[in-house]
């Protein structure tokens, strides 16, 4: 049997599975409106997605995920709680690793379910643990929801908050900022110069009679606010450099950040929300004592979660991308329901991994 028919099998199995466990099927189009990724993601999305259009329905992309569809579909028309479950194909560009593929598929299962976001989380992290098998993947977690609570509890100007938290899943963006803002590396000097021209360029629009345009205006209000700002104190500094580098044990991490929160009590109902999880975690029959959790895990590769974040890897071949993924998107269903919203989480499962491992392919 060709590979990828055994993949097919393989994701029909899953998808099974998946809806013993409560969840309806449901498709999306492999045509996706270029639009709505691009607001979410921005231009960077553009090098990793196969791009095309046409007259009629202007810019489309290859579906590069199925989470930013199935949230559409839930939010436009979808009924309360809900569990889906999909398998198909995603598309990834791949200009700098030609052995890594570009085509793949994906097994997934979302819950949208407002009564209970820590049982929700426990629920998807275990019905995914279950659809993997005996194969002994190391299991590893964290919650980008400590971090952005620890952001916007900083003694800081709303737009420093703002441009801190736009950046959690660039980290070396994030830390090039926390430095700037905190004092520790100087004003670049572009900036400078803007602010320094800025006043001039005024006076000169003011006396022919012209007004600066818009953006022009409020760009140069922020620099004015960012440079007249008080740097972010060092111990601030401290505590989100402490809560960056919690990675034990889940019940470990749990007494870390509880002593963080003394000191920094904005991430104390984040915590709450950690705590909460553990305990429907050991509901599910999950082993808390040897779960990882890494506060930033999940900073690189998952843009659009917003709370817990999970992933399972076979620690034998450190050649192989995560087997499994998956975490809370609150904040897309904000985006996307156009002022509705509900809690949301899934994962998405690769069966081609599961074969390879399983010496199948």
């Amino acid at each position: 049997m060709p590979n990828k028919a055994r993949i097919r099998a393989r994701a029909a199995e899953l998808r099974a599975l998946f809806e013993a466990a409560g969840a309806s099927p449901v498709e999306t189009s492999l045509l996706q409106p270029a639009e709505v990724l691009l607001d979410l993601y921005g231009e960077d999305i553009r090098a990793r997605a196969y791009m095309t259009s046409d007259a009629v329905r202007g810019e489309q992309m290859l579906r590069p995920d199925f989470t930013v569809p199935v949230v559409q579909m839930h939010m436009d028309h979808g009924a309360e709680p809900a569990r889906y479950t999909y398998a198909g194909e995603v598309f990834r560009r791949q200009e700098d690793d030609p052995d890594k593929p570009n085509e793949y598929t994906q097994v997934g299962y979302e819950v949208f379910d407002r009564e209970n976001p820590a049982a929700a989380d426990a629920e998807v992290f275990a019905v995914i643990r279950k659809g993997l098998g005996n194969l002994g993947l190391r299991a590893a977690t964290g919650d980008i929801g400590v971090l952005k609570a620890a952001v916007s509890g900083l003694s800081t100007t709303e737009r420093r908050k703002d441009a801190l938290l736009r950046h959690i899943w660039r980290p070396r963006r994030f830390r090039a900022l926390l430095d700037r803002f905190s004092g520790r590396s100087p004003v670049p000097a572009s900036r400078t110069a803007l602010l320094a021209a800025a006043d001039p360029m005024a006076h000169d629009f003011a006396r022919i009679g012209l007004r600066l345009d818009s953006e022009v205006a409020a760009r140069i209000e922020a620099l004015r606010e960012d440079a007249e700002a008080a740097p972010i104190s060092g111990g601030e500094v401290e505590l989100i450099e402490a809560i960056l580098n919690v990675r034990e044990k889940l019940p470990y991490a749990l007494e870390h950040l509880r002593d963080i929160a003394v000191d920094m009590p904005a991430i104390t109902e984040a915590v709450y929300c950690l705590q909460d999880r553990i305990a429907a975690l050991q509901a599910r029959d999950v082993d808390i004592e040897t779960l990882e959790f890494e506060a930033s895990y999940g900073r690189t590769s998952m843009e659009y979660y917003d709370g817990f974040v999970f992933g399972f890897y076979a620690e034998g071949r450190p050649d192989l991308p995560p087997v499994a993924t998956g975490g809370r998107y609150d904040a897309l269903t904000r985006v996307l329901g156009q002022g509705r919203e509900i809690p949301a989480v899934g994962g998405v499962i690769r069966p081609r991994l599961l074969l390879e491992l399983e010496g199948a392919l």
